[in-house]
């Protein structure tokens, strides 16, 4: 049995909180600088540099990627052999959120009640997703989730009638009704099978997946290939000025479902799919 002191899991959600507010991840940030060298519209190469200037610019500056610091989601997979000492572990991974949105100058943006939109004031509560894994060690990824993509993202409880085809269309349409609203080049993660909720859990942990690795199962990263070629023939383009570069990558993550159903959702991320992780 391995223990942990819960003080090291605020220490690392702090840190990470602020690293993925200002650092993209490299295999994304790759991704956007091959997209702007593929564009042949004026506009679209033009937003595409403007996209990695603000990169940059966020790095120097050691500030920010976005003004939307985001939602904290925290995924955490614990090692079954792994004991928490010194606090309770859903406290001191607020309190790491809490310290990293104050330290980092990071944009505090969760109200306390959905109706009565009262500040929290130090963005939490995070959501945190908890799992349990075999072994002694922890992962922790933190995810930033602005709510200009979010607020694009949908769910579908399909029949089992339903066919890829029928699925390929609705991701398409719900592209096609997000236009520029999520900032586009878009990351488009997707959910399928489970229940209601975790087909969404699927959706939004697949944004958290490098996106230069495709579906392990050849189907699904057939899909995923087909979804993100068709994305990008809709001519949407960055920021939804037009262009080739509508999508940058389309992950899929499924799970087994009820012979009655057939869950989608499809979780939008904006060219700034923030994540990081650490390992303790």
């Amino acid at each position: 049995m391995r223990e942990i002191n819960v003080n090291a899991i605020t220490d690392v959600v702090s840190q990470l909180c602020i690293k993925a507010n200002k650092v993209l991840p490299s295999d994304l940030t790759a991704l956007i600088a091959q997209s702007a060298e593929a564009e042949t519209s004026a506009v679209a190469c033009s937003v595409m540099n403007d996209l990695m200037l603000n990169l940059d610019a966020a790095k120097k500056l050691d500030i920010p990627i976005c003004q939307d610091c985001g939602m904290a989601v925290v995924f955490i997979n614990i090692g079954q052999d792994v004991h928490f000492v010194g606090g309770d572990l859903e406290k001191a991974i607020n309190e790491g959120v809490r310290r990293g949105y104050k330290e980092g100058f990071l944009r505090c943006s969760v109200v306390e009640d959905p109706l009565l939109r009262k500040n929290t004031g130090d963005n939490t509560p995070a959501v945190i997703h908890t799992r349990i894994v075999p072994g002694d060690k922890v992962e922790i990824t933190v995810a930033p989730k602005g709510f200009g993509s979010e607020n694009m993202s949908c769910l579908k409880m399909f029949t089992p009638a339903a066919t890829r085809e029928d699925i390929i269309e609705y991701v398409l349409d719900s592209i096609v009704k997000a236009g520029g609203n999520p900032c586009p080049p878009i990351v488009l993660g997707i959910g399928i099978g489970g229940d209601f909720e975790q087909c969404a859990y699927l959706a939004k942990k697949a944004l958290c997946r490098n996106v230069n690795l495709r579906n392990a199962n050849e189907y699904y990263a057939d899909m995923e290939k087909e979804i993100l070629n068709l994305a990008n023939s809709l001519n949407i383009g960055p920021q939804g000025f037009g262009g080739k570069t509508t999508a940058l990558a389309v992950n899929i993550e499924t799970a087994p479902t009820h012979i009655a159903g057939l869950p989608v959702a499809v979780n939008f991320g904006c060219h700034v799919t923030r994540h990081m992780t650490e390992i303790l």
